[in-house]
């Protein structure tokens, strides 16, 4: 006896009613999937205020550029610009820029622009013994020890540690402004 099966000719084939359901509902999970990661790596509006504030600041960094400061409201007096955070009646000295030739090669340069906060107030002369240490510091270093990330870690603990321990903790921090290698 022979089965009464069909024979089947393959396959079966989909219908296009289902693929197309398929697609709607995974364009909408691809949407919402979007739209949640854009919600947390989109920044904040800005407030109005906010925008007022970067206005300002982009005018006064536009008219400090073509040469021109802006009066200011009191004296007739022209604004140098914004103020200065680093000054001595914050603890913060700044010193002047360390410009000097590498230990090797001899003909690359090194120039470096330090701050220095004080923990209460400012010793100038201390300032200067350091600013002379850091100097004479940077004169052995070569390229090779200071190159690349890992490298430029290296000297800031070396410079910090000297800070440390030629001001004997009166120095709470050393910020980096400039580092520049010719």
């Amino acid at each position: 006896m022979e089965d009464a099966e069909p024979a089947s000719a393959g396959p079966k084939k989909s219908s296009p009613v289902i693929m197309i359901a398929a697609l709607a509902v995974l364009t909408l999970i691809a949407g919402g999937g979007g739209w949640l990661v854009g919600g947390f790596l989109a920044p904040a509006p800005v407030s109005t205020e906010e925008a007022k504030i970067i206005e300002e600041a982009k005018a006064a960094i536009a008219l400090k550029k073509a040469g021109q400061a802006k009066p200011a409201e009191e004296g007739g007096k022209k604004d140098e610009g914004l103020p200065k955070i680093a000054t001595e009646a914050n603890g913060v000295v700044q010193l002047e820029a360390i410009t000097t030739n590498l230990a090797y090669p001899t003909e690359n340069w090194i120039r470096l622009e330090v701050a220095l906060l004080f923990k209460g107030a400012p010793d100038v002369a201390m300032a200067e013994q350091i600013h002379q240490d850091i100097a004479a510091y940077l004169k052995t270093v070569s390229l090779q020890q200071i190159q690349g990330p890992r490298g430029f870690q290296y000297l800031k603990d070396d410079i910090e540690e000297r800070v440390d321990l030629r001001s004997e903790g009166r120095v709470t921090n050393v910020i980096f402004r400039t580092f520049v290698i010719q």
